[in-house]
């Protein structure tokens, strides 16, 4: 239980300067307004679209609000604030199935651009896991960049797991094919792949992804498909686009979002999974391997709202 608590106390500062960004605003909202009217829900909206949960998710959360304050008959602007919470949860539940690739047999690719904190959070996901009793393999087939290799090195030796690698500049995809081969032969859970994410050359980087998904397809069929982009969370609106773009040549299905902690737009959480229906399956809040975490939309609407949460019994 320790280990998740510090987490939440870690998200709860984290996320300081996005809940001063959003929840003081909202909280002058709620006392300011008499009565429940159109410019209380344009504030509200506002408010919102400010601490960057974008347009979409916006406008679905206060459709929501205003339905449940139809329904309940509410009359005063200060009951909507936990109604307000909920309709933001709602919009961000990333179901059962989310973290399917756990319990089988799988290869997880691993996207995104420099600088993002990429290559750490392989390292991150692979100590996770092995944690978890599983067996990994990882592969750094993100051959384009020297010091990428030697980052997932060490994180493989801090995790204690295995990892293939090719020589710089080798071909992604033939790292990709050995990795499988190593799989195969140790009898691995999760293979998880490094792979390079050059958006400024798109046409490229979805050769070499259809290059590795090929080869992934024709060497190991049997196995559990994940494709994880890895975002940083300070960059806001940014992020969001990048997701957009990475989206458009891959089949993503998860987002890593790392760097929350020293942000104001951590909102963007909510963004991404609104506009483009792509959970984000784990955050990261610091540099140390428990700092990655399977996000947790109850736990992160609570920390952005700052709400007190009952000692969960585990």
């Amino acid at each position: 239980m320790g280990e998740k608590k510090g987490f939440f106390k870690r998200l709860v500062e984290g996320l300081t300067k996005t809940r001063n960004n959003i929840v003081s605003g909202i909280d002058a909202i709620f006392n300011g307004f008499s009565s429940i009217d159109e410019d209380f829900y344009e504030e509200i909206e506002e408010i919102l679209i400010m601490g960057d949960l974008g347009i979409n998710a916006t406008t679905a959360i206060i459709e929501d609000l205003k339905a449940k304050v139809k329904e309940q008959h509410i009359k005063e602007p200060s009951a909507c604030k936990q109604l307000l919470i909920d309709s933001i949860k709602d919009q961000m539940n990333v179901g059962e199935t989310a973290y399917e690739f756990e319990n089988r047999q799988s290869v997880v690719l691993v996207i995104g651009v420099n600088g993002v904190g990429k290559t750490t959070s392989v390292g991150k996901l692979a100590g996770k896991l092995k944690d978890q009793g599983k067996k990994v393999v990882l592969a750094a087939a993100d051959t384009f960049r020297a010091a990428a290799g030697e980052q997932l090195t060490e994180w493989a030796h801090r995790a204690g797991v295995d990892i293939i690698s090719g020589q710089e500049g080798s071909d992604p995809a033939a790292v990709v094919y050995d990795a499988i081969q190593a799989s195969r032969a140790r009898h691995a859970d999760v293979l998880l792949c490094d792979t390079a994410g050059r958006l400024h050359n798109k046409k490229n980087l979805m050769a070499e992804l259809g290059k590795i998904n090929r080869v992934i397809d024709r060497e190991y069929p049997e196995a559990y498909r994940e494709t994880l982009v890895v975002l940083d969370g300070t960059t806001g609106q940014n992020a969001l686009a990048q997701a957009r773009q990475f989206s458009e040549i891959a089949d993503i299905t998860g987002i890593i979002l790392t760097k929350l902690d020293g942000t104001a737009k951590g909102g963007i959480a909510v963004a991404i999974h609104s506009e483009l229906g792509i959970p984000v399956k784990y955050i990261g809040v610091g540099e140390s391997i428990d700092d990655l975490q399977k996000f947790d939309a109850d736990e992160f609407v609570n920390a952005l709202f700052d709400v007190k949460t009952e000692e969960k019994e585990e």
